[in-house]
Parts: structure tokens; C-alpha cells; sequence
């Protein structure tokens, strides 16, 4: 490394946002740029440590461990520290396709596991990621470059967030023509609609679907496989397809008083607003609006996170977030070891905005909604609660037991279900005939193919609810096996 005693000579640089009173007024993204020489000293912090498992991409115990996209992580902090950023850019760009992307919102499990953090504070990689690349784009060294010669082979890929546009742009680079098939109005999935513009600024979505499609790749908005266009049909038109449709089936609160008005799923009131705001800065009210209401997100994690921000942009009275699970310790718990990523107390965007207006963290731990109660009108009015205590069950599990004599209730205008997903919608698989796993996720084999031959899944489709950064390797590594499969076994990816 350039300076093996960067790690003692600089301390990890202090997150850099704007004040959460200021960025609460509007939509744009909450992190100023770093100065480059702090970005340099950043990148010297990076150990010469002989076992980087920042860039491993494991599953340690359930626990995601270093990059799933294997990203080339010392060599870019080191070329940061010397001052070379095209060359970083050059090695980023080797093992990522959208380090805008990552560098945003992915929350780093390559942190998690920095060999800097067993003792102190784990090197900014993160950070260091989006700067390279927002300096790339800045510098023009990103330019389209289509591939130079066509195979003659056409792929279908059915869903454009981060599994459908990797894959697209690997098998774009071998050569094929990729025609990719979005149902939404814009292209960008997960990424346009369902991470709101503060957090991934939709400009920045818009700038890369736009040099793919000028290296070749083909858009189709506004349709919906399995329903304006027969899945089966893509199977005659085209030599493979890609299924890449996320885990959009979200799961739901089936207790009593669902029904009432004003008890929405966090993708409706998400999408909404960030398609208002794209359409026209949120002018013409087609957007559920959490204006002068008090607000209940049921949901922990960073769809609930995302759901506080927006509502208090939006101007909410009051927003309570719930979670069924106890509060994380303040330090690595002894079964939370590293390398894997730490299950510890930290608040996130939204929770630093309202503790900046009301005070406190918005989040209650160990609560568990029993059920909605509503007014003459029919709109939801209160949540009623009970406390959990989590014990272990007879098969050895930990589960929610509820407190006697801890009801309590909370008063809501707006209640919003921010808890995951089930899996994929089935109709595409369905029309296919393709197999499902026993979670309910699209199956396939170690080639990322389906149980229907040239038909392949990648991303959440098949892997079930996870992080932007396990999407891009799903679908870097279907394209390989598309690429293998319309090549006779060999593959230039």
C-alpha cells in the first residue's frame, strides 16, 4: 500500500451531511462532496492488511461478509491516496456497473468487514466508491461503449432495477441485442420508484440508463409482461430471457380493522410520491401526502427509514415508527463477530431528521400492532399495541411472546406497512411454467437458468428480498450464463 501507517495517521473521516433541518425543506440528496485531500487520507487508511475481506462476498453465519460483487476495494483506496482517480475508476469500474448506484445506497457490508474495524473505525469506502465515480462521470471518462461486434443473438430481460440493467449491460457487452421490458413509465425499478430522490437522486438513474441505451440496449416502458404482452411470447421472439422482476409482493398486516382508510403499503406511498415529484414537483397532487397528519410506519428497516423521511418532507405533525424486534446493542453483540456485518444501534436519515424536529429517535422497539381502529368515517384513527418479549421456543427458535398488561394505543391519520417482501409476483412465472422454491422465489439451477431451458432469473426474482449490491452480481452472473448458453459453453464475460 502507499502509506501502511495510514490507518494510524488518520482517523475516519466525520460523515459529511448537510443539517437535518436544512435538508428537510426539500428533495435533493443529503451528502456534500468531500475535499479531495481528505478523500486521499481516507483512501491511505486502507491496511496493507494480507486478507481483505472487504472484498470477499460471503455469507458468514446468515451474515453478509465484504462485497458480494467482489469489488477490487484495496486497489482503489490506494489509487485514491495517490491521486490517480482514473486509474481507480478504471479498477471500480472492472467489477461494478452502477458505483453511483452502490455508493448511495448500499449500506456497506465492505465496511463491516474492514480489517480497520476490529480495533477502530473501518476505512470510508463507501464514500470513496460514489466520489471515484461522481468523478468519473464529472471528468467524462464514462463514455457509451458499445461493443464492437453483434452476435446476432437477442435476450429479453423483464425488469429494469439493478439485476435486470447489470445483467443488460454484460450481455450488451458480449455482443447481444438486449431489448429491456419495464411495466413502469421509467426505467430504473427499484431504483427510480422505490428509493426516494434524496437518497438516490433520480437524475443519477436517468444519466445511466441513458449511456445504456446509447452502447445499444433497448427500452420498453410502460409494459407489462404477463399482461400486455403474453410471457410466452418472449420465448419465440428472442433466443433467452431474463427474468429480473424483484420481490414485489409485499407483505401485508392481515389483523382486524386492515380494511380502513388511510392504511397504505410503503411502495404506494413511495412511488407515488417520487413519480409526482418527477412529473411535476409534486404540483399536481397525485401523491398520498402526509401533510398535517400523524404518521405510524410499521417497519424497521430502510423502506420504513425511507417512508420517515418522505413523510416529514412532506410535512407530518408527528411520525412514530414501529419494530417488533429489540433494539440493537451499541457494540458488536459476542454472536455478531467480524467479518460479518454488525447488528448495532445506529440511526439512519430519516430517524436523524425527526430526532432533529421532535427530539428523539422515532423508532419503538418491541411492539407488535394487535389491530386498527377507525372513525365514524371510516378512516383509521388508532393502533392498538401490545409488547413483546422475545424467548426461545421449542424448536430452539426465538419468537415474539406478547406482555400481559402492556396494551397501550396510538393515535394515526396515516398508517403506513414498510415490513419486506414475500417474493415475486407469479404471473410471469406462472405464463412460463417455471418452478418456484419452497420461499416462493423463481428456482434455478447453479447457471442461473430456470426449470424452462433458455429461461434464466436474477436479483430478488430468485434470491428473495435483498441488498442493490446482491441484485448487480445476480445479474452479472445470469448474464454470464446467458452469454455461455447462446455461445456454446464459452463465455467472454
Amino acid at each position: 500500500m502507499g502509506k501502511p501507517t495510514g490507518f494510524m495517521d488518520y482517523q475516519r473521516a466525520v460523515k459529511l451531511d448537510r443539517p437535518p433541518l436544512e435538508r428537510i425543506k426539500d428533495w435533493s440528496e443529503a451528502h456534500p462532496a468531500y475535499a479531495e485531500q481528505v478523500l486521499r487520507e481516507q483512501g491511505a487508511r486502507c491496511m496493507d492488511c494480507g486478507i481483505p475481506y472487504c472484498h470477499t462476498g460471503k455469507l458468514i453465519a446468515g451474515m453478509a461478509s465484504g462485497c458480494p460483487i467482489n469489488n477490487l476495494i484495496p486497489e482503489w483506496n490506494d489509487l485514491v491516496y495517490r491521486g490517480q482517480w482514473k486509474e481507480a475508476f478504471i479498477r471500480l469500474a472492472k467489477t461494478n456497473n452502477f458505483p453511483e448506484f452502490t455508493g448511495r445506497v448500499c449500506p456497506a457490508p465492505c465496511e463491516g468487514s474492514c480489517t480497520c474495524g476490529l480495533n477502530g473505525q473501518p476505512v470510508t469506502i463507501k464514500t470513496i466508491e460514489v466520489t471515484i465515480i461522481d468523478r468519473a462521470f464529472a471528468e467524462g471518462w464514462v463514455v457509451p461503449e458499445p461493443p464492437p461486434i453483434r452476435t446476432g443473438k437477442r435476450v429479453a430481460v423483464v425488469g429494469s432495477g439493478p439485476a435486470g440493467l447489470s445483467c443488460a449491460a454484460q450481455l450488451n457487452r458480449a455482443g447481444h441485442a438486449v431489448t429491456v421490458f419495464e411495466r413502469a413509465d421509467r426505467p430504473g425499478g427499484l431504483l427510480m420508484y422505490g428509493i426516494p430522490n434524496m437518497k438516490l437522486d433520480k437524475g443519477v438513474v436517468e444519466r445511466r440508463v441513458k449511456l445504456l441505451a446509447d452502447e445499444g440496449i433497448r427500452f420498453v416502458t410502460g409494459t407489462e409482461i404477463g399482461v400486455h404482452i403474453p410471457a410466452e411470447r418472449l420465448t419465440k421472439d428472442y433466443d433467452a430471457v431474463v427474468l429480473a422482476g424483484g420481490a414485489t409482493a409485499a407483505r401485508d398486516l392481515p389483523v382486524e380493522g386492515r380494511k380502513l382508510q388511510g392504511i397504505h403499503l410503503a411502495m404506494e406511498f413511495l412511488q407515488g410520491n417520487t413519480r409526482s415529484l418527477l412529473d411535476s414537483g409534486l404540483a399536481d397532487g397525485r401523491f398520498l401526502s402526509a401533510k398535517g397528519k400523524r404518521v405510524v410506519v410499521i417497519g424497521g428497516g430502510d423502506t420504513g427509514t425511507d417512508c420517515v423521511g418522505t413523510s416529514i418532507r412532506h410535512g407530518a405533525t408527528a411520525v412514530t415508527q414501529l419494530e417488533i424486534l429489540p433494539r440493537p446493542p451499541d457494540a458488536r453483540a459476542a454472536d455478531n463477530p467480524w467479518p460479518q456485518w454488525p447488528k448495532v444501534y445506529k440511526m439512519d436519515y430519516g430517524q436523524e431528521e425527526a430526532a432533529a424536529l421532535w427530539g428523539s429517535d422515532p423508532r419503538r422497539y418491541q411492539v407488535l400492532t394487535k389491530r386498527f381502529v377507525g372513525d365514524d368515517q371510516g378512516r383509521v384513527k388508532e393502533l392498538h399495541l401490545v409488547s413483546v418479549e422475545w424467548v426461545k421456543g421449542a424448536d430452539g427458535r426465538f419468537g415474539p411472546k406478547e406482555v400481559p398488561g402492556s396494551e397501550q394505543v396510538l393515535p394515526a391519520d396515516l398508517v403506513l406497512l414498510a415490513l419486506g417482501f414475500v417474493g415475486p409476483e407469479k404471473t410471469v412465472p406462472g405464463q412460463l411454467q417455471c418452478k418456484l422454491d419452497d420461499r416462493g422465489n423463481v428456482w434455478t439451477d447453479e447457471n442461473k437458468m430456470t426449470s424452462v431451458p433458455g429461461i434464466f432469473a436474477a436479483g430478488d426474482m430468485a434470491r428473495g428480498q435483498s441488498l442493490v449490491v446482491w441484485a448487480i452480481n445476480e445479474g452479472r452472473l445470469a448474464a454470464q450464463a446467458v452469454d455461455r448458453y447462446l455461445s456454446y459453453g464459452e463465455t467472454v464475460l
